[in-house]
């Protein structure tokens, strides 16, 4: 698990990083064009201009080509300032991290009851106990777990077999929610952070328009338009998030009621192949 946080901690701030570096280091070549470019046309022949003027929309038309959108997603989140812009990066790796170990234990944990159930009662209408605690054994998930719980008390009566069977059917529940504690947690962060992002670049703004003495939108425009970009940015990560959410709580309902009908028919079959004396 710090393996895999640690792995997309590292990737994630890869990823951000370098656009911010050619970010820094386009405006100078810009510059360099636009110098260059009088003392081209100023050397320029008179009578050639027409023929430039004719042919210079088409590689106009051709280099006309709009970032893709992961390009314009990574301009947005520099012209959002780094160190809101940061925090909320940092939420969405981690909790998406959890998420993706929370699905991946989730899928190995889905056991097929109706099968196993069918194996158990093979070997108990034989009388061999063991042979079924071997199956529950030699299967993967919470639900051969508590299903090999009951059968080890399977001497004591039915009674010591339903206690244990909820006594660590509770157990399993907690294994199956871990971690759905710090993914709402980043949820909530997420646009809280977004929204200080906002209110921080709101007071820069005010500031502004405090220093210069003039409400002109161009003094208030690119302060707000930064400061909104926290607010998206948070809100995006915060629906993301949620929507692995509410995928992992019904995984984890699924097998829980799996594991309860499960529980109930062992009891059947126990009874039916006369397994309490």
């Amino acid at each position: 698990m710090r393996k895999l946080l640690a792995l997309l901690l590292v990737l994630g701030f890869a990823s951000f990083t370098t656009p911010m570096a050619f970010a820094q280091e386009g405006p100078p070549e810009a510059a360099q064009v636009e110098e260059t470019t009088p003392h081209t046309t100023a050397q320029a022949v008179e009578p050639a201009a027409p023929l430039e003027d004719e042919a210079a929309p088409a590689p106009a038309e051709e280099g006309k080509e709009g970032p893709t959108g992961f390009q314009a997603l990574k301009e947005k989140f520099i012209e959002g300032g780094w160190q809101f812009m940061s925090t909320v990066l940092i939420c969405f790796i981690l909790g998406l991290a959890f998420c993706i170990e929370r699905i991946i234990t989730l899928n190995i944990a889905t056991t097929n009851t109706d099968k196993l159930l069918s194996r158990i009662d093979e070997n108990l209408k034989k009388g061999d106990v063991e042979g079924a605690k071997e199956v529950c054994k030699s299967t993967q998930g919470p639900t051969a777990s508590i299903l090999f719980e009951g059968l080890k008390n399977a001497p004591q009566g039915p009674e010591a077999v339903e206690k244990a069977i909820v006594s660590y059917g509770s157990v399993q529940m907690g294994l199956l929610e871990k971690g759905l504690v710090w993914i709402s947690l980043f949820i909530a962060i997420a646009p809280m952070l977004g929204f200080m992002g906002t209110v921080v670049g709101m007071i820069e703004a005010f500031d502004r328009i405090e220093a210069v003495g003039d409400l002109s939108p161009s003094v208030v425009a690119g302060g707000i338009k930064v400061a909104l970009l926290t607010t998206v940015f948070g809100l995006i990560v915060a629906i993301i998030l949620q929507i692995f959410y509410n995928y992992i709580v019904s995984k984890i309902d699924g097998i829980v009621n799996k594991m309860e009908d499960a529980s109930i028919g062992l009891v059947d079959i126990m009874v039916a192949n006369n397994v309490f004396k």
